[in-house]
């Protein structure tokens, strides 16, 4: 009887040894664009294989008795097609490539046979070698696609796969045969941390010739750069805040014009408050070619990493992400406070220390509870992390006290309060830091 549950991806049987000349396997590239291949069991270890099958356009048949959830969700979805039965001799009929991925020898045994004689290449999952074919360690990247065999090693595959996948992410490995075009790149770097920026914004980053950096770009990913390349600081542009947007707009466009790839790498993400978006008509305005890389924000990422989900399920269905750069009677904010205290999700200030009695003033006064639980995470993601915990009508004392500077995000709500996933740090510690 054929049984689906999960065949161990990582066991080749005692005969599976590599040999003593190495790995024996032909290494190639298959077109499986609309070609049929049957996939013989519905577990997790077929599963696992079935992603990279479809990107590849292959025609994917999938029979088995039983399937997981997901491979249900593949047929339903109409990337693949699934027949619930036992394999029968005769499935592999058109197919120009088959896998056995139960856990039954004698059924992957049938597979791997009726294979052979049609001369159709066979993955047999619980036993690499007595397959016709074996799956490499696999990634895609930047137009490449690295295929890594250790005769039937495969944490061992996927080990130096993921080695090299890291290598080219972080900039260590490049492909330096085709140079990056004139043009702009948008990058968001995240909260502060280097390791939570996006791998494709890193990529990019690593083959800048020019980079505008902000204040709260991780300069840790500035000292990756190599020699050659020209770092702007953006920060020090001078002129005040309105001709320094426009200076930072001419280095972008000034450069691409003189045959550069511009990187303007910012904190957060680009188009949360970073002023994204008027780079990016600059340059189409100027006919220069821009790329947008989004950023983990800080205005979801500082909550999660200081225990917050900024919603939860019974307790907020919405969170707002608001500007603290102007007050809430000031001619210039956009801001409906009275609105913004009636809701009863989680609202998350951004660049709101300065005026935090303010905001707390006005939400106070718009019927927001005096002790709604209010958290403010000060230098979020980075060593020096701060958390302050307080409530609607002490946060601005709180803030003061712990003397609480700049970047800081301020949660409100319901979710604020929770402390399941806080870090092990109390107001008072973090006052004396």
């Amino acid at each position: 009887m054929q049984k689906t549950s999960a065949a161990s991806d990582d066991h080749t049987g005692s005969d599976s040894a590599p040999r003593p000349d190495g790995d024996p396997n032909y290494l190639v590239g298959l077109d499986l664009n609309d070609r049929r291949v049957v996939v013989v069991g519905g577990g997790s270890v077929a599963q696992r294989r079935l992603g990279l099958l479809i990107a590849s356009g292959a025609d994917v048949h999938v029979i088995s008795r039983a399937v997981t959830p997901a491979v249900e969700g593949m047929a339903t979805s109409g990337q693949i097609t699934v027949t619930l039965r036992d394999y029968a001799d005769g499935d592999l009929d058109g197919a120009w490539y088959a896998m056995a991925c139960t856990n039954e020898p004698d059924t992957n045994a049938a597979v791997v046979a009726e294979a052979e004689r049609r001369r159709v290449f066979c993955v047999r999952a619980d036993n690499a070698r007595l397959g016709t074919a074996v799956t490499p360690a696999t990634a895609r990247f930047d137009g490449l696609t690295l295929g890594v065999l250790a005769g039937g090693q495969h944490r061992r595959s996927a080990a130096v796969r993921n080695a090299l996948l890291e290598a080219l992410q972080s900039g260590v490995v490049t492909d330096d045969s085709a140079p990056m075009a004139p043009g702009v790149a948008l990058i968001g770097g995240g909260p502060g941390d280097p390791d939570l920026i996006t791998v494709r914004g890193r990529r990019l980053l690593a083959r800048a010739n020019v980079v505008v950096a902000d204040r709260l770009a991780p300069p840790e990913l500035l000292a990756e750069l190599g020699p050659d390349v020209e770092v702007i600081d953006a920060a020090k542009i001078p002129y005040g805040r309105a001709m320094a947007q426009e200076a930072i707009n001419s280095a972008l466009v000034d450069g691409a014009k003189a045959g550069k790839f511009v990187v303007r790498l910012k904190g957060g993400d680009p188009y949360v408050f970073g002023r994204g978006y008027e780079e990016l008509e600059a340059c189409v305005s100027a006919g220069v070619p821009v790329t947008v890389v989004p950023g983990v924000t800080s205005a979801i990422s500082v909550p999660a990493l200081a225990g917050i989900p900024v919603t939860h399920r019974g307790v907020t269905h919405e969170f707002v992400v608001v500007s603290g750069h102007v007050a809430p009677d000031h001619p210039d904010s956009l801001v409906d406070w009275p609105a913004l205290a009636r809701l009863r999700g989680t609202i998350v200030l951004l660049m709101a220390v300065e005026r935090i009695e303010q905001f707390a003033t006005a939400l106070l006064e718009g019927g927001r509870a005096a002790d709604t639980p209010v958290t403010i995470v000060q230098e979020g993601s980075l060593r020096t992390q701060r958390v302050v915990r307080a409530d609607l009508s002490t946060v601005a004392e709180r803030v003061r006290a712990e003397a609480i500077r700049p970047p800081a995000i301020i949660v409100i709500g319901p979710t604020a309060g929770f402390t399941a996933g806080a870090p092990d740090i109390e107001p008072s510690e973090a006052g004396a830091r």
